[in-house]
């Protein structure tokens, strides 16, 4: 039978008569899991709403692909925007898993519209958060069903979820597992799209365990999934494919797949991070080396979306002030899922996600640019005026050769290709060489040679806080530390500059000439200092007076100037820590099902 838009709860209280009258024009239609309900550009035929099942909401990439806005549950409108602007869709939205629709035409909208004013506000609102919503305060965009398939019989699938759920528990999450068994049980009596939607609504998160197999339970959990998680052996090998291309799920297809490499101990090495995240088709991938450690609360931080991201700008010597910061937000309990910047900003990100304490960083910091000047190798310029040698071996002095991939915390820099003239994202392969293209200033340090076609400098060029960068990888509140100043130079630096040996007299050779600034300030300057820091949910700006980023010796000065300012800034509300169910359970007392916390 038909249903009804008085079953809509967003359309409950509009008039009866109205509501029967659009009844006779709504279309009611299914369509399948992995089909597209709306394509970016194409002129608006109505609105729809998701009567059961799931819809994700995407926009289209430069590159051909797709960016995930966010998901849409049960009960919601589709394609208003474009509906009330009468413009093309700006997005492409499609089904995550089968879904029912119902579709009012652009007259009936209209009627509607005119006979229940009402109605418009609330649209009002839900577009406004639409267009607002970071991914922290909407829940409703975010997944909440996870396909867990495990990557060989040996994995304790069971295990690994129930440690999750009990992590999630307490966070005041709520999570349901289900497995084949449950399937079995259940199948006779409808494993459908509404008793998904039932689910759903009573838990933070649903949990669907499996094996790679051919079974039904496998494919109803790749094609009921908002986002896969394949949990793998990190002392194993991928079987390459993984899954068979002919069996794709919408989840697959958009690249909302992660992998969770599971350690044991003393892995044996058999196949290398990236080999995994290949086989997998993955997006992000996390480590877990224990069970009920760090890594698992995590994992839980990510799905009830209470993961915090760390964003690091560039500056020089006034990046001494990222160290203070972490320290301070370190005391106050705030972990870091995910950490990266630009430049120096960069360099200390990586000291977080090395896993080093407080006291390490500054130890390290302090030997590698404060007791000696790592940029005191100077040349006749011809590529830079400084042979950069020093700061390579300072890098791998600290750094070794760990591999981004291999970090406990993931981790990103960023620095810009020259050749390309665009933006480069390091989330793989060698950290000191990403490291050393990040903070290479062009005309101080010599450009990366990234390839036969890549030449990489200093990403403070065309992106010096890279809080939109971090937004495209993490889906959760993200603190931003930016130490740029908008007067980056000092016209009395170029009032009768001495000459070279002039200069090395009166200053030696551990402190940087004015050219650095010159150099720094003439390769940014189209680039606002200030740009991204509305992104960020708690942004920390310490104020330092006249330090200048060629003050390498001010280190201690430096640092205590960041700490004050982490611990200003957390004194005001920043709200990092919202109910991630907030707005979306309601009351669940009593309510128990399949496994879900108690």
């Amino acid at each position: 039978m038909k249903p009804s838009l008085a079953e809509i709860p967003f359309l409950a209280d509009a008039p009866a008569d109205v509501l029967a009258a659009m009844d006779a024009v709504a279309d009611w239609f299914s369509i399948p899991s992995g089909w597209a309900l709306i394509n970016a550009g194409e002129p608006p035929e109505g609105v729809y709403f998701l009567l059961s099942g799931s819809l994700a909401a995407f926009k289209p990439t430069d590159k051909g692909g797709y960016s995930l806005l966010g998901y849409i549950r049960q009960g919601e409108p589709i394609g208003e925007m474009a509906m009330i602007a009468q413009e093309p869709h700006s997005g492409s939205v499609f089904a995550m898993r089968d879904s029912e629709i119902l579709r009012l035409p652009p007259t009936a909208f209209d009627l509607l519209v005119h006979a229940h004013p009402a109605m418009m506000e609330r649209m009002a609102k839900i577009m406004l958060t639409r267009a607002r919503a970071t991914n922290r305060n909407n829940p409703r965009a975010e997944p909440k069903v996870y396909a867990f398939i495990s990557t060989s019989p040996t994995i304790d699938l069971k295990l690994r979820a129930k440690t999750l759920q009990a992590a999630l528990k307490r966070l005041g999450a709520r999570a349901a597992i289900v497995t084949e068994d449950d399937f079995r049980q259940l199948s006779g009596e409808g494993m459908n799209s509404a008793w998904f939607d039932a689910l759903e609504r009573k838990n933070d998160a649903v949990f669907l365990l499996t094996p790679i197999a051919d079974t039904p339970w496998f494919r109803t959990c790749l094609r009921q999934a908002d986002r896969i998680w394949f949990f793998a052996r990190a002392d194993a090998r991928p079987s390459v494919p993984l899954l068979p291309p002919e069996d794709p799920s919408p989840a697959r297809q958009f690249r909302l797949v992660d992998v969770v490499l599971l350690h044991h101990g003393m892995d044996r090495v058999a196949a290398t991070t990236n080999e995994w995240r290949n086989a997998c088709e993955a997006s992000r991938l996390f480590h877990w080396r224990g069970l009920e450690d760090e890594d698992a609360a995590r994992l839980a931080r990510i799905i009830a979306r209470r993961s915090i991201g760390l964003v690091l700008s560039g500056g020089g010597a006034r990046a001494y002030a990222h160290i203070g910061v972490v320290r301070a937000l370190r005391e106050a309990g705030l972990p870091f899922d995910v950490v990266g910047g630009t430049s120096m900003g960069a360099i200390v990100a990586a000291c977080v996600a090395m896993g080093w304490d407080n006291d390490e960083i500054e130890l390290r910091i302090r030997k590698a640019f404060v007791e000696s000047n790592p940029l005191g190798d100077y040349m006749l310029p011809v590529v830079g005026l400084v042979r950069g040698r020093r700061v390579e071996d300072r890098l791998r002095e600290h750094f070794g050769e760990a591999l981004i991939e291999d970090l406990g915390i993931p981790f990103f820099a960023v620095s810009t290709d020259l050749v390309a003239g665009d933006v480069r994202i390091h989330r793989g392969g060698l950290l000191r060489k990403a490291l050393r293209a990040s903070i290479s200033l062009p005309g101080i340090l010599p450009p990366v040679l990234d390839g036969d076609k890549g030449l990489l400098v200093d990403g403070a060029v065309l992106k010096n806080f890279p809080v939109d960068v971090l937004r495209d990888l993490h889906r959760g509140p993200i603190i931003g530390v930016d130490v740029a100043r908008r007067d980056g130079i000092d016209p009395e630096d170029f009032r009768d500059p001495p000459g070279f040996f002039g200069w090395v007299a009166a200053h030696g050779f551990q402190s940087a000439p004015p050219i650095a600034s010159l150099l720094m300030r003439a390769a940014t300057l189209a680039v606002d200092p200030w740009e991204g820091r509305s992104g960020a949910d708690l942004l920390i700006a310490p104020e330092m007076g006249d330090m200048d980023m060629r003050d390498w010796k001010r280190f201690d000065e430096i640092v205590a100037g960041g700490y004050e300012a982490a611990v200003a800034a957390l004194q005001r509300p920043h709200g990092l820590f919202q109910s991630p169910s907030e707005d979306l359970i309601g009351d669940l007392a009593g309510h128990a099902p399949l496994e879900a916390a108690e």
